[in-house]
C-alpha cells in the first residue's frame, strides 16, 4: 500500500503567481467614479423597464404622492369596503343625510368639508353604499411566535456570546441553536465497530491511513476542520461498502479531496491528490471513487465533528491556546483509535477538553460548560478514562505523524508535556 510522503500544493504555489494591484489602482478608480455614464443604450442591450410594473401598462398605472392634493379633474371612484369604514366617517355620513333640503348653502358647504376631512382621515377612502350598514373595522388579531422560533432564554451567567454581539460572523443570536443542532444530527452518523464487515482491513491499517491524511494536511496547508470531516467520512464509507487494501489509501485521498471542497476556501485540485498519492492512482479511478463515496453518504455530509464542539467549549471557560492546543493534540489522536470511532463528536471534544483542563491545573469540569455541552462529569468518564489508557500505550514509531505535529513551536510542544497523574484525574472526574 504505497503511502508516500507528500509535498506542497501545486494550487498552494499557484497562488504566489497572482499579480498585484498596481499603486495607481485607487487613482484610476477616482478618476473612473467622474465619468459621466453615457444615456444612450448600447448597440444590442435590450430595453429599460421597471422591475416590478409590466412595461406595456406603466401608462395606466396612477402615482400618488402624500401631501398633494388633485387640482383638476374628476375624483378616482373607489371601491366599497364598509368593513374597514372608520367610526368618525360614520358619525359624518349619519350628519349629512339628516340636512334638509332647505338647509342653507353654508351648512351644505360645511357638512361637505366635514365629509371631505373624513375622507383625508381615512387612508383607504371607503364609503359604504345606500342601504349598508357600517361595521368599525377588528382589531389585528395578535400574532404569536412558534415556540422553535423563540429565542432561548440563556441565564446571564451562562451567556458567551453577547460580546460578539457587533461581530455578524460570529452569529451570536444563533451561536447556542446552531450546536443543539449539531448535537441533534449527531444521532444520524453514529458508527460502530465495522472491522469484522471489511475481511481485507484491520486497526492497524486504518491507523496507517489516518497517521497519513495528517501529513496530507500538513502539506497542502489544509483546515483542522477538513481532516476530521475527511477522516469521517472514510469511517462511514467503509462501515458501508467493503474495500480492498490496495483501495484504501484511494478511499482516504478522495474522502480529503471532498472534505477539501466542503470547508477549504482554495482546495487543492484532483492533480495534487493523484501526486500526493505518487501516481498510484489514475484520475479515472479517483473521480469514481469521488462518486461512490457520495452515494453512500447520500451526498450528506455535513457531519458534526469533534473539532468544532471543542473551539466552542473552550471558550465557555476563556481557556487560552496553549490549553485549547493541548486538548487538540488529545482530539487528533483520538482519530486513530477505532475503539472511539462509535463516540460522538460533541462527548469526545468534551472528554479531550477536560483532561486538557486538569493537565494544566485549570480546574474540572464548571456549570457553564455543563449547560453548553449537555453533559455531567459521570458522562465524560468512561471517555476520559479510555483517552488516557491511550496516551499510556507504547508509541508506534512508524506512525508519529501527530506526536511530531505537536511537538512543533506553533503548537507550543504540546506533545512533549508529561501526561497528568492518575490521581489528579479521578479526583476531576469524582466531582458532580
Amino acid at each position: 500500500m504505497p503511502f508516500t510522503r507528500g509535498k506542497k500544493s501545486t494550487a498552494a504555489a499557484a497562488v504566489s503567481r497572482i499579480p498585484k494591484l498596481n499603486q495607481q489602482g485607487s487613482e484610476n478608480q477616482e478618476e473612473g467614479l467622474q465619468v459621466k455614464r453615457s444615456s444612450s443604450p448600447p448597440h444590442g442591450a435590450p430595453k429599460k423597464r421597471t422591475a416590478f410594473i409590466d412595461i406595456t401598462n406603466a401608462h395606466k398605472v396612477q402615482l400618488s404622492l402624500p401631501g398633494k392634493k388633485k387640482e383638476g379633474g374628476k375624483k378616482a371612484l373607489r371601491k366599497t369596503n364598509p368593513a374597514l369604514v372608520s367610526a368618525k366617517n360614520q358619525a359624518n355620513l349619519k350628519k349629512s343625510s339628516s340636512v334638509s333640503s332647505e338647509g342653507t348653502a353654508t351648512e351644505k358647504e360645511k357638512t361637505d368639508s366635514e365629509e371631505e376631512e373624513g375622507k383625508e382621515e381615512n387612508p383607504l377612502g371607503d364609503v359604504a353604499a345606500p342601504g349598508e350598514e357600517l361595521v368599525e373595522a377588528p382589531p389585528p388579531a395578535a400574532r404569536t411566535v412558534p415556540s422553535h422560533l423563540q429565542r432561548q432564554n440563556i441565564p446571564k451567567e451562562f451567556d458567551i456570546d453577547s460580546e460578539n454581539s457587533e461581530d455578524p460572523y460570529m452569529c451570536p443570536e444563533y451561536a447556542k441553536d446552531i450546536f443543539d443542532y449539531l448535537k441533534q444530527r449527531e444521532e444520524k452518523f453514529v458508527l460502530e465497530n465495522y472491522m469484522s464487515k471489511q475481511p481485507s482491513l484491520n486497526t492497524e491499517m486504518r491507523a496507517i491511513l489516518v497517521d497519513w491524511l495528517v501529513e496530507v494536511q500538513e502539506n497542502f496547508e489544509l483546515y483542522h476542520e477538513t481532516l476530521y470531516l475527511a477522516v469521517k467520512m472514510t469511517d462511514h464509507y467503509l462501515s458501508k461498502t467493503p474495500v480492498h487494501k490496495e483501495m484504501l489509501q484511494l478511499v482516504g485521498s478522495t474522502a480529503m479531496l471532498i472534505a477539501s471542497k466542503f470547508e477549504e476556501r482554495s482546495p487543492p485540485c484532483v492533480e495534487d491528490f493523484l501526486y500526493i498519492c505518487d501516481d498510484a492512482y489514475r484520475r479515472e479511478e479517483l473521480i469514481a471513487m469521488e462518486a461512490s463515496i457520495l452515494q453512500a453518504l447520500s451526498f450528506d455530509i455535513n457531519i458534526p465533528i469533534p473539532y468544532r464542539f471543542l473551539r466552542r467549549y473552550a471558550k465557555c471557560v476563556s481557556a487560552g491556546m496553549d490549553t485549547l492546543t493541548l486538548a487538540r493534540y488529545f482530539c487528533e489522536m483520538s482519530l486513530m483509535e477505532m475503539d472511539l470511532v462509535s463516540e460522538r463528536g460533541s462527548l469526545l471534544a468534551s472528554a479531550c477538553l477536560l483532561m486538557a483542563l486538569v493537565s494544566k491545573d485549570l480546574g474540572g469540569w464548571t456549570p457553564i460548560l455543563q449547560f453548553h455541552s449537555g453533559y455531567r462529569t459521570s458522562d465524560l468518564a468512561p471517555v476520559v478514562r479510555r483517552l488516557y489508557l491511550m496516551f499510556l500505550s507504547p508509541a508506534d514509531d512508524k506512525m508519529r505523524a501527530i506526536r511530531n505535529k505537536y511537538s512543533h513551536k506553533v503548537f507550543f510542544e504540546v506533545a512533549s508535556l508529561p501526561l497528568v497523574e492518575m490521581d489528579a484525574l479521578e479526583k476531576a472526574l469524582t466531582i458532580p
